[in-house]
């Protein structure tokens, strides 16, 4: 059965072959375009928006209730903790501490501060012990404002006193930046692309376009970020996709391009190819994962839809610089693609057919015919390896990090450490209750007596009512900590048993920064489900309309699925069972980041449809022409697995660097993420994806109303020759 050939009058050829003819003046479009929004994007992009707390959830109303009426207490805070082995009465002790509370005082951006020996409730009974809150005026307050208090805390620390700095802006001012977490990837992405292409040039030209592309996203992003505000992390969240699929995209064409030279195109025939083939499977791909980033805004938050715009923003962009930047440079190379080459064995030319010179078929190929001789067992086994890493994922429990979970050498984790000492773990997630009153006031004492005498309440503060008396506000402090179970399940019994019954308790609300973090995870886990749907069925409709397959389409959606599933247990099982956790970088055991599922998903499932298209692709094309299932399997695994493995090794050396930066939550995405990849790489793509395509036979291609003589190939313009 022949196929047609690739389309030279459609719009991607023209495209292609524009930018290859007209290279000097894209090329210089790209740059000046990109200094140009970097300029502006950089000067004049949006400040970041980490707010979660809104929405008509407990949460939200007692804190709009708060800044209301409470404007006095409106401002961030610090909270010095002092441990002193032989008391804060000691002469010398009582020096420093003064020194010490003197120096915060003195500080530009905070106000007064209150020392512990002017108020006994801030000293422990032993007098070890003892806390103060240090107020900071200016709410803007920036982390290299903020650094020297930290530091004037931290250098005060020794001979038996142990001081530590703690609050928001103290754990950002003492985060340090990401470091060459992303130089370190894109090093091991070179690495990756020399050993598959041994060409310098080769291994330059996917690396070049995805850096220009990915500084020319993020400072486009920082402006859409006026429109839609971005959460601060979404910038290197944006960094890890957007130099991922950048590389592997340019990888793609590259690929191609190399191929048609080889069978004896000249560069600009060859790169008109490499667009309307690998280059037509790019913009499905990006616009897969643009699509399925997108379905984050079904959650309803503004802080996922950030994320989501801003991350498809820098995707976009790469797709973008993929099918005309790239084509630029091939026309400034040329036959040049395989300069600068280091010694290395000559790879073995493969024919037509797919079949070495040499007779001896690729391990690819040869590793499917084994899956294919016992399809049903390799299903089983990788099925079942990956429902078994997927088992941790049932214990799974969300929360957002705090002190408790920063490395222990941060003043904020010895603030906390301190604190839960002398004040027990409940003094870091207070749980704040409001509520409106009358102007003669309420008779708040039978709430506060019920929820003082709750299982799990430490202690309970009087009721303050505002000064224009139509509010009231009072705290109560849990027996556990921020991140225990325990105190999420104390706020649901606090506001479905004790609040409803007692005497007034109808209207009060309990808020602060735990109960917000309780019922945003709530809120994350409701909405999960129909977002994982509705991020599946775009993504198949995507799919269909690709491979012409509604069996294929429905395979890679289980697929995916399970190995996302597999994914989100190793997570549970690094970071909340503490498996291997302190190796990776988790100082602790801790919940899963409320946002990182939730996030994962959609991007993940575009990103395993990439591979998917590239894969099914060159699938179907020799299926058309050859007819036969089997032979086309192979055939397209062998084609396909260099490139794909090279592609996947890179995803995975991106993700896994975000292990080197300081950033609890980033770094649990990026294992994810890395592992995800792995297993679809892996297990799906060499195991599961030849067995079920194996017992799926005639079945693979079946498609609703498919003409008997319509081929896939005349369809999507893909020739005889045509490999990705």
């Amino acid at each position: 059965m022949r196929t047609g050939t690739p389309r030279t009058d459609g719009a991607l050829a023209k495209l292609g072959r524009f930018c290859f003819r007209r290279r000097r003046l894209v090329l210089v479009t790209w740059i000046v375009g990109v200094m140009a929004v970097a300029f502006v994007g950089f000067t004049y992009g949006a400040a970041a928006d980490n707010d979660y707390s809104g929405g008509n959830s407990d949460s939200a109303k007692a804190q709009a209730l708060i800044e209301k009426h409470f404007p006095e207490q409106q401002g961030d805070t610090l909270t010095l903790a002092i441990k002193a082995e032989k008391g804060i009465d000691d002469p010398a002790v009582r020096q420093r501490i003064e020194r010490v509370i003197a120096d915060l005082d003195a500080s530009p951006i905070t106000g007064p501060v209150t020392s512990p020996y002017e108020d006994e409730k801030l000293v422990t009974q032993d007098r070890r012990i003892a806390r103060t809150t240090v107020p900071l005026t200016d709410k803007d307050a920036v982390k290299t404002e903020v650094k020297p208090l930290v530091d004037t805390v931290k250098e005060s620390s020794g001979d038996g006193v142990t001081l530590g700095l703690g609050g928001e802006k103290a754990e950002k001012a003492e985060t340090p930046p990401q470091g060459p977490a992303e130089s370190v990837g894109v090093l091991t992405a070179a690495v990756i692309l020399f050993i598959a292409f041994g060409s310098l040039v080769a291994m330059g030209l996917p690396i070049v376009t995805a850096l220009l592309a990915l500084l020319g996203g993020i400072a486009l992003m920082r402006l859409v970020g006026h429109v839609v505000p971005a959460p601060d992390f979404a910038v290197i969240f944006a960094a890890m996709i957007g130099l991922g699929v950048g590389i592997d995209y340019a990888l793609f064409i590259v690929t191609r391009y190399k191929d048609a030279l080889e069978g004896g195109d000249e560069p600009e025939s060859a790169t008109v190819k490499a667009i309307t083939t690998a280059g037509r499977a790019v913009l499905f791909a990006g616009t897969t994962v643009v699509i399925a980033l997108l379905g984050l805004v079904v959650m309803g938050d503004g802080m996922m839809t950030g994320l989501a715009v801003a991350t498809s923003v820098a995707v976009l962009v790469t797709v973008v610089a993929a099918v005309t930047l790239l084509p630029a440079f091939l026309g400034f190379t040329g036959h040049r693609i395989n300069s600068l080459r280091l010694p290395r064995r000559l790879s073995r030319r493969h024919r037509a057919d797919g079949v070495p010179s040499r007779g001896r078929r690729p391990l690819a190929e040869r590793w499917a015919g084994v899956v294919q001789r016992w399809p049903l067992a390799a299903a089983i086994l990788a099925g079942g390896f990956m429902l078994v890493l997927a088992v941790p994922v049932l214990s799974l429990r969300l929360s957002m990090p705090d002190a408790s979970v920063q490395p222990h050498d941060r003043s904020s984790y010895t603030s906390y450490q301190i604190i839960s000492e002398g004040f027990g773990p409940g003094y870091g997630a207070p749980l704040i209750f409001a509520t409106e009153v009358d102007p003669s006031g309420a008779d708040l004492r039978p709430v506060v007596a019920a929820v003082g005498e709750t299982e799990g309440v430490a202690s309970v503060t009087p009721p303050r009512v505002s000064k224009d008396g139509q509010a009231a506000t009072f705290m109560a402090f849990p027996t556990t900590g921020y991140q225990d179970e325990a105190t999420a399940d104390l706020v649901h019994t606090l506001r479905d048993d004790v609040l409803p019954t007692a005497s007034g308790g109808e209207e009060v609300y309990v808020g602060g920064p735990n109960a917000a973090t309780v019922d945003y995870a709530d809120g994350v886990s409701s909405r999960l489900l129909p977002m994982i749907a509705i991020v599946i069925v775009l993504s198949l409709v995507v799919l269909i309309a690709l491979v012409r397959s509604v069996t294929i389409a429905l395979q890679a959606a289980v697929m995916n699925v399970l190995s996302i599933a597999a994914a989100y247990g190793v997570i549970v099982a690094v970071v909340q069972w503490g498996w291997f956790g302190p190796a990776l970088g988790f100082p602790t055991e801790m919940p899963v980041t409320t946002f990182i599922p939730v996030t994962m998903f959609p991007l993940l499932f575009g990103l395993s449809m990439d591979y998917e298209v590239f894969l099914v692709s060159r699938i179907r094309e020799e299926y058309e022409r050859t007819g036969d299932t089997r032979l086309a399997v192979t055939r397209g695994l062998a084609r396909t697995a260099k490139v794909i493995t090279a592609a996947a090794a890179i995803m995975i050396a991106i993700f896994t660097t975000s292990l080197l930066g300081p950033d609890v939550s980033l770094k649990q995405g990026g294992l994810g993420m890395a592992v995800a990849v792995l297993i679809d790489a892996t297990i799906v793509r060499m195991i599961l994806v030849p067995a079920v395509m194996e017992l799926c036979g005639k079945a693979n291609w079946w498609m609703p109303g498919r003409r008997a003589k319509t081929t896939w190939a005349s369809q999507a313009g893909v020739g005889e020759e045509a490999r990705v």
